[in-house]
């Protein structure tokens, strides 16, 4: 006796076809449904699954789909069989509809989170500030899930920006600057592309040459107090890095194609290489960065000893620099210890 074939809800092409550009549209458009917020103030109702539904035709346009105009009450349907399978979660998703969490597992990305919290709210990265926006009101109900442990900070990253930086923020408290800050995400572009641009620098605190300069932008850095730049002159290869509040508002693309990562990469290495080698965010000139790239460069030894209370501070930064060395003086007889410490580094000149 021939089973009987037992149907089901998405057993013709039509049906599992929308089933799945949904599943594809809530992966390409996480959050997709929630209510945007300036619109929320406006009006009282959002409807979630009317931008679905556009977005869901959307989708089925990229895919050469030809998608009835279903109802609401049959996206609705879909969204449950999703529960219910487990693609979708429980919970409500009143901030916007998602699949699980990407790539990460749940404590991946509470500490992805963290991170983010840190750099948006310290550091004053207005991209930060609104990916972390957009996310916490995506995973509000994990959060109200979880109790609010979710996003509370468990770790916190608190050096402080002491300069303007976000564009919006500036324009909302009539706090405008003259600034690069205007224009990172050129800047990025470039970055990504290896593309040689134009920006000018705005203030000489250094007795560096302001106005205009060509270059290749390689890392945008955060250090102690501000933003930095680091980049390659166009016309000799000369590393060096800048402050972004003293570049004015103005980057100009020179080279449409760009060089590619490829040879991004190596100079980024070089730029970090003497970072690390070095003291502090200065470079140096041309000519002993080649020297000391290459090996060639003499380094200085810097001898300085330090007595207590202050020896216990040293012994405890144990990777302050990669060529440290750190020596004991004689035990005391009565602490039993040192009475004073060495610290013994070689340094480029610079």
């Amino acid at each position: 006796m021939v089973k009987k074939i037992v149907g089901h809800a998405y057993a013709d092409r039509a049906s599992f076809e929308r089933i799945m550009l949904l599943v594809a549209t809530l992966l390409q458009y996480p959050g997709v449904g929630c209510a945007d917020v300036m619109e929320s103030r406006q009006e009282t109702h959002h409807n979630a699954l009317a931008e679905v539904q556009s977005r869901l035709q959307q989708v089925a346009c990229e895919c050469s789909v030809t998608l009835p105009d279903y109802a609401i009450a049959t996206l609705r349907k879909d969204l449950e069989t999703l529960r219910r399978l487990g693609i979708l979660g429980r919970r409500m998703y009143r901030w916007g509809y998602y699949l699980g969490t990407g790539v990460m597992t749940r404590t991946e990305l509470q500490v992805a989170l963290n991170a983010l919290a840190s750099q948006a709210q310290h550091q004053g990265d207005p991209q930060t500030r609104r990916i972390y926006q957009a996310l916490t009101k995506r995973l509000r109900g994990l959060d109200l899930e979880l109790d609010g442990k979710f996003f509370y900070p468990a770790r916190a990253h608190l050096n402080r920006a002491i300069i303007h930086t976000d564009p919006e923020e500036m324009m909302a408290k009539g706090q405008n600057r003259d600034t690069l800050f205007h224009r990172l995400d050129l800047v990025e572009q470039a970055i990504y592309q290896g593309q040689a641009i134009e920006i000018s620098r705005g203030s000489d605190l250094y007795s560096t040459r302001i106005g205009p300069m060509q270059i290749f932008p390689l890392q945008l850095v955060y250090n102690n107090i501000a933003w930095y730049l680091i980049y390659e002159y166009c016309h000799n290869g000369h590393l060096a890095i800048g402050r972004v509040n003293r570049f004015k508002d103005y980057c100009k693309i020179l080279t449409i194609e760009g060089r590619g990562l490829e040879a991004q990469k190596p100079s980024l290495e070089n730029a970090h290489s003497l970072l690390q080698n070095g003291w502090g965010l200065n470079l140096g000139d041309a000519e002993q960065q080649q020297l000391e790239l290459h090996g060639r460069l003499s380094l200085e030894t810097v001898k300085v000893r330090f007595f207590p209370p202050v020896t216990s501070f040293i012994l405890e930064g144990e990777l302050r620099h990669p060529l440290q060395k750190v020596r004991l003086g004689s035990l005391d007889e009565i602490t039993g210890k040192p009475v004073y410490v060495d610290y013994i580094i070689k340094l480029p000149p610079r």
